[in-house]
């Protein structure tokens, strides 16, 4: 099938432990909304404290499992994409097995012996919070992904989606693989996914960005990188057609920026123009968390970009995706989805 194992998705797997929490709990853990931390030793005790306080649910997650999994429930093709990360030999690890199988997705996950990691995500009115305590997710490494049988997921696909968390497990990998892309002409994609990544992680960031096609993000990773690389604007159209503008390794495909900004349209920015695409609007009352709005978003844009889409269609595809999304808890989806 010419569909088999086209996309091809690598990042950090981790179960979302997902509770609706209030404010005295982000402030008791430093936490703000709309953003997405690693934890560090204060907050270790969050995971158990949020389960014995509030009513948790147990979500698989990890932002570019997600975009993957939502592109597969996309697409409605068994096996079109495929997925690399590291999980424990335990029951959360079991659990990712399970749901990946579920989706459809062809995952060669390695197993390491520590835990699997886990992302806190706390919701106050909606909006989300990520805190993600990697554990086992960290533990990646490139000779996984020279097996035969992992490299083999690499040969196969034409897409690679890794979003920019993955940069602070295994840039040796995201190389690997975008090197690959460059040399045969594939398409390779990746996120801004938080400003400590824009902030902290910019000189590993900065060497992959030249064989980087697609480039997603939202308003304030956005901002963040415009402030990392001293650009002095606020602009999210402006950054976003700079991005567009930075080097390339190979002149085989031109980079497009693509940046969401929540109910606002989505910036793509191409060719020295910048397009604003509306989004589906959504009533407030409808919202349950933004959770994975993001990750859908692109999930949705990259189902519609391996069947070669014009880009309007892949942006109202990540729209649909992102739209169905926010109405559920975490990054789940009905059986089906009914695009047109």
């Amino acid at each position: 099938m010419a569909h088999d194992g086209i996309l091809l998705g690598m990042g950090n797997p981790l179960l979302d432990i997902s509770a609706v929490v209030d404010q005295e709990f982000l402030d008791k853990y430093d936490i703000k909304l709309n953003n997405a931390i690693l934890a560090e030793d204060k907050h270790l005790p969050m995971y158990d404290d949020m389960s014995s306080k509030y009513t948790v649910e147990y979500i698989a997650g990890g932002a570019t499992q997600n975009s993957i999994r939502v592109a597969q429930w996309m697409l409605q093709k068994p096996g079109a994409t495929s997925y690399m990360g590291s999980i424990g030999k335990d029951k959360f690890g079991e659990e990712m097995k399970k749901n990946a199988k579920q989706a459809g997705v062809n995952v060669h996950y390695y197993e390491d012996e520590s835990p699997t990691g886990t992302c806190g995500v706390c919701v106050v009115g909606g909006e989300r919070s990520l805190v993600a305590n990697l554990s086992a997710a960290n533990c990646y490494k490139p000779d996984h992904l020279k097996k035969p049988e992992n490299w083999a997921l690499v040969e196969k696909a034409k897409y690679y989606y890794i979003a920019g968390f993955f940069l602070t497990v295994s840039p040796e990998s995201i190389m690997l693989v975008a090197e690959h892309a460059s040399a045969n002409n594939k398409v390779f994609s990746t996120n801004l996914s938080a400003p400590f990544i824009c902030e902290f992680f910019k000189d590993v960031q900065d060497k992959v960005f030249p064989y980087m096609d697609y480039v997603f993000g939202n308003e304030t990773e956005a901002r963040a990188f415009s402030k990392v690389h001293g650009w002095e604007t606020e602009n999210v159209e402006e950054i976003a057609l700079k991005i567009s503008q930075l080097p390339k390794a190979s002149g085989t495909h031109k980079r497009i920026t693509v940046i969401t900004q929540g109910a606002d349209p989505v910036v793509v920015a191409e060719d020295g123009k910048v397009k604003l695409l509306p989004v589906i609007p959504l009533p407030k009352e409808k919202l349950v968390d933004t959770n994975g709005a993001g990750d859908a978003f692109v999930g949705g844009f990259l189902s519609q970009l391996v069947l070669e889409k014009p880009i309007e269609e892949c942006v109202r595809a990540g729209c649909y995706a992102a739209n169905v999304i926010i109405q559920r808890s975490g990054c789940t989806y009905p059986e089906k989805p009914d695009f047109e």
